[in-house]
């Protein structure tokens, strides 16, 4: 019996040793990522010196844009000079993208390290479970031995004895060195975590530069305009801004498509977003781009009028075809007769969102924001507040946009920067399933947006 606890005693004290000596590389692997944070790397050690050379050639770049900015500052009233300045601007905004392009890359690295570290602080974890696992089994023999099987077995009491006081210390050292473990994997988490977040902030940074690089392009290229034209004569020079006061005056006037309601003028539709900006803060060119892709997606999913409210059931106003399930019974029709009693229509003859085919669930959305009765009653009161109404009306274009202005703001688009505004985009089409479902469309009134904000700055620098 004592030979074999010896080489019970013996294998594990082996396997504790290989954890320690496991448990070492790790933490080197850790103390390495550490270091790599500070100084800001990429992946191979090559790699990371080409990437600092780049950042700094990069910031070498900034700096010298900025010179020609500040040196050009003094003619800043004449044509010439802004050309320059906005040049100087532009560059110096492509070296803040690419080096925010970088920036992101070394994050997306760091990243992948900690990953890596957590992986094998997790496979030591496990290893030494296993191992304790073991011990614990010992254990149970060692307690299940009677006093007078120690002593008929044993040669020797006192090693006998030893011998499981140093398998006792053994477990308490290992159960120690577990708690080390799970320790520094969380501190690698939670580093990984603030990595990730520094990543999505500055992800947040260089879109906001690349929207100031585009105003910018859009001003040179007027300032450029201008510049060529006042070298040859007055008139021409007058040509060219009463063109341009004319197609400010062509995108004001431009019908802007609502779903589910008449088309208004592209500046009425503005000064509803930038009134409701005033109390939600908003981006006007974010509420106006889901207005357009509720617009484009009102083609395909149709228009439906309730005709049972009991069932919820209805039909398509034009083609007369029925849907089961047109509008939910308990949960928004009760509201929409409320509201059609309080705005006078007709609850049978008013346009609502047919149920999308295959998608499943209710239609019954109403007017350009798309909002449920449920979710529209929940809103009314603090819309009518903003635009001063008694009843709000979710088919009333001033209403609806205050309306998706509001819902926004709750969704953390008043926050402002790319991801907010992307997330809250996807939010508002997709509810619990944004992370997924709601991408494609965030996706797309994205891409509407800068178009959208375009229009905004000329008419502001046209007015």
């Amino acid at each position: 019996m004592n030979a074999i606890m010896r080489s019970v005693l013996r294998y594990i004290f082996l396997g504790a040793g290989t954890l320690l000596v496991t448990l070492g590389v790790a933490l080197g692997a850790l103390h390495t990522v550490t270091v790599h944070a500070q100084t800001i790397s990429c992946n191979t050690p090559e790699e990371k010196a080409a990437c600092q050379k780049q950042y700094d050639e990069l910031q070498a770049e900034i700096a010298q844009q900025q010179q020609i900015i500040n040196q050009t500052e003094a003619q800043k009233n004449t044509y010439k000079g802004n050309v320059t300045n906005l040049t100087a601007q532009i560059k110096q905004a492509q070296a803040q993208i690419d080096a925010k392009n970088l920036q992101i890359k070394q994050l997306g690295s760091q990243i992948s390290q900690k990953t890596v570290v957590i992986t094998q602080l997790q496979s030591r974890i496990n290893a030494g479970h296993d191992s304790l696992a073991s011990m614990l089994r010992q254990q149970q023999q060692i307690d299940d031995y009677s006093p007078v099987e120690v002593a008929l077995s044993s040669d020797d009491l006192s090693s006998f004895f030893a011998d499981v006081d140093a398998f006792t210390s053994i477990e308490d050292n290992m159960q120690a060195l577990f708690s080390d473990i799970k320790s520094n994997k969380a501190a690698t988490e939670d580093q990984k975590a603030q990595l990730a977040q520094a990543q999505a902030s500055t992800a947040d940074a260089k879109y906001d530069i690349q929207t100031k690089q585009n105003k910018i392009s859009q001003d040179k290229t007027a300032q450029q305009q201008l510049l060529n034209v006042a070298t040859a004569n007055e008139a021409a020079q007058q040509k060219v801004l009463a063109a341009q006061q004319a197609k400010a005056a062509a995108i004001r006037a431009a019908l802007f498509p609502l779903r589910d309601a008449a088309a208004i003028q592209f500046g009425t539709a503005l000064q509803y977003a930038q009134q409701s900006q005033k109390s939600t803060g908003v981006d006007p060119a974010l509420v106006l781009a889901i207005l357009t892709q509720e617009s484009n997606l009102g083609a395909n999913v149709g228009q439906c009028y309730l005709s049972n409210d009991a069932t919820g059931a209805g039909n398509g106003k034009n083609t007369g075809t029925p849907f089961a399930n047109v509008m939910s019974p308990t949960r928004d029709v009760p509201p929409f007769l409320a509201l059609a009693s309080a705005l006078g229509f007709d609850p049978h003859h008013q346009v609502v969102s047919c149920p999308i085919a295959g998608a499943g669930g209710w239609g019954g959305a109403m007017g350009p924001a798309q909002f449920i009765a449920s979710t529209w009653s929940l809103y009314a009161s603090r819309i009518a507040s903003i635009d001063g109404v008694a009843v709000a009306n979710p088919w009333d274009p001033r209403d609806a946009i205050t309306a998706m202005s509001l819902f926004l703001e709750d969704l953390g688009a008043g926050a402002g920067g790319y991801t907010a505004e992307h997330t809250a985009a996807a939010k508002y089409y997709a509810g619990a399933g944004w992370a997924t479902a709601g991408q494609a469309y965030a996706n797309q009134v994205m891409a509407k947006v800068q178009g959208i904000q375009q229009n905004i700055d000329f008419l502001a620098n046209n007015s």
